[in-house]
């Protein structure tokens, strides 16, 4: 079992995506994604959110949201992935050459026309509500079968 967060910086109708084209056994490989990363030892989502945006993009970040949570079973082939969503509208600093890939702020009208994993084009919309969400997304062999969502 994995433990993660997905973190979307936002400012001025944009969103912080990262283009994921730097490391060649990246599962991820040429998809845009949100930023974020695997929690470490003792960590808590939101520590995780501010150190892994801080580390991934030079930002800093104040405030994160929780708007919701994703279970991903096996969707490395392997692990099972819970993921903590997170919302920031919060932050400072200037953009660093990050480790992940290219970043790049998309106008928010834009990012579902962007490469990206079939199961994001379902919830990035859902970060845009008032209330939380905790869902199931299904890939068999890296390919969206289906998803349960339940609203809170």
């Amino acid at each position: 079992m994995k433990l993660a967060t997905l973190c979307y910086v936002r400012k001025d109708g944009k969103t912080l995506m990262v283009h994921r084209n730097k490391k060649p056994n990246d599962m991820h490989l040429g998809k845009w994604n949100g930023l974020g990363g695997k929690l470490e030892p003792g960590e808590s989502p939101e520590e995780c959110c501010v150190r892994e945006l801080y580390e991934e993009t030079g930002l800093r970040v104040r405030n994160p949201i929780f708007k919701g949570m994703i279970t991903f079973p096996a969707f490395d082939t392997v692990d099972d992935w819970y993921t903590f969503l997170f919302v920031i509208e919060d932050f400072e600093g200037e953009l660093i050459d990050s480790p992940e890939g290219r970043l790049e702020w998309v106008e928010d009208e834009r990012l579902l026309e962007l490469n990206l994993w079939e199961g994001d084009r379902v919830f990035l919309p859902w970060l845009n509500q008032p209330r939380f969400f905790s869902a199931k997304f299904v890939y068999e062999d890296y390919q969206f079968v289906s998803y349960e969502v339940k609203f809170y």
